[in-house]
């Protein structure tokens, strides 16, 4: 018989002390979405109001040479990056056989059993590189996240071979490797829209840290009632982000556009061989609020367990950031004040998720 869960406090035993997360709910034949994941009705995900994003995903290699492609392309990530926060891109350099080795390994290691997988729990790892977690801030959610995950800090590719799980990391660090470059070109398109040239050591400084994650969201009873990660921007530079065929990933407008109003929820429908990029909150202060850094969500589904890997492109944590100052000099005032990274990141791993509030942290005058 499965167990009932009705109590939160045996619902947190299980699935985070334990280290059992989601899916052990949900293998131990969960019928009904336990209470600790009953999200209040305003944060729930309406998948019939969300709007459609219909525009094509931008090819990167128009990027390649100058002449009017190149131009239209370095417009549409700009356009992209002034308004949703988020655009899709092929030809972007990734294998395409990478990307379905990355999704089946994920798959594969969250069938492990858990005591596989608790190994690497925060409270117990045998690095501090390697995090194994549920949700995203447990003990200060008001209600949970519907989600598993397992997140490596990335140092240099020896510490990766060693730390890092042995079931999963060959995958990653390839993944890591192909993207690094496209990385490298966006910034070069979104800084220059600025002035920095594209061999600006600025360039290397603000993607110094990366962090990768595999996330698991597996099939839920009551999709409507949970998330599967609420309302959130992402904290570093730029986010490349690797989702499956399934969906689920929703992108909030700030802004009236050609496809949206603002405070519509987008939903960004996976393309094929596509990966999705979307701007962190460092860039959206560097910018001084040119670029969005995008508030997002993802929702469940009751029919099959998804998976998404994104990589996360940050400065280090010594790094003082501040907005730059040719596009304070031309607005006339600086929106952000000076800070160093590793104050912003305990801010933003010492609360749960709202919306886009970590950028209170940095912000003059916080709305």
């Amino acid at each position: 018989m499965a167990p009932s869960f009705e109590d939160g406090n045996s619902v947190f035993e299980f699935v985070v002390r334990r280290g059992n997360g989601v899916k052990g709910l949900v293998d131990s034949g969960l019928s009904k979405v336990p209470e600790a994941y009953v999200q209040p009705p305003k944060e729930r995900i309406d998948k019939e109001k969300a709007v459609k994003h219909g525009l094509p995903p931008i090819d990167l290699s128009k990027l390649d040479g100058f002449g009017p492609d190149h131009d239209e392309v370095v417009d549409q990530i700009v356009k992209a990056a002034e308004t949703l926060g988020f655009f899709q891109v092929v030809n972007h350099g990734v294998p395409l056989h990478l990307l379905e080795s990355l999704k089946d390994t994920a798959h594969y290691f969250f069938s492990l059993s858990p005591q596989r997988k608790a190994v690497y729990r925060s409270d117990v790892s045998p690095s501090p590189l390697v995090k194994y977690g549920t949700s995203f801030m447990p003990e200060k959610e008001k209600a949970l996240e519907w989600k598993d995950y397992i997140l490596m800090q990335y140092t240099n590719d020896d510490e990766a071979l060693q730390h890092w799980p042995q079931e999963i990391k060959g995958v990653l660090l390839e993944y890591l490797r192909s993207s690094i470059g496209m990385v490298k070109k966006l910034l070069q398109v979104l800084l220059g829209n600025f002035g920095i040239k594209p061999d600006d050591p600025m360039i290397d400084v603000l993607i110094g840290k990366k962090m990768l994650s595999m996330n698991f969201y597996p099939a839920c009873p009551n999709p409507d009632l949970t998330v599967g990660v609420g309302r959130h921007s992402d904290m570093g530079t730029l986010t490349v982000l690797l989702q499956d065929g399934i969906g689920g990933l929703y992108v909030k407008m700030e802004q009236d556009t050609d496809y949206g109003k603002k405070g519509d929820w987008i939903e960004i429908p996976p393309t094929p061989n596509a990966l999705v990029i979307n701007v962190g909150d460092m860039l959206q202060i560097l910018s001084n609020g040119k670029y969005k850094s995008a508030e997002h969500r993802v929702r469940t589904t009751s029919t099959r367990s998804r998976v998404s890997i994104p990589i996360f492109t940050m400065p280090r944590e010594t790094t003082k950031i501040v907005p730059l100052p040719q596009v304070v000099e031309k607005d006339g005032t600086a929106l952000y004040r000076e800070f160093v990274l590793i104050d912003y990141m305990k801010n933003f791993f010492g609360n749960a998720h709202e919306g886009k509030k970590s950028l209170d942290f940095a912000q003059i005058n916080p709305t």
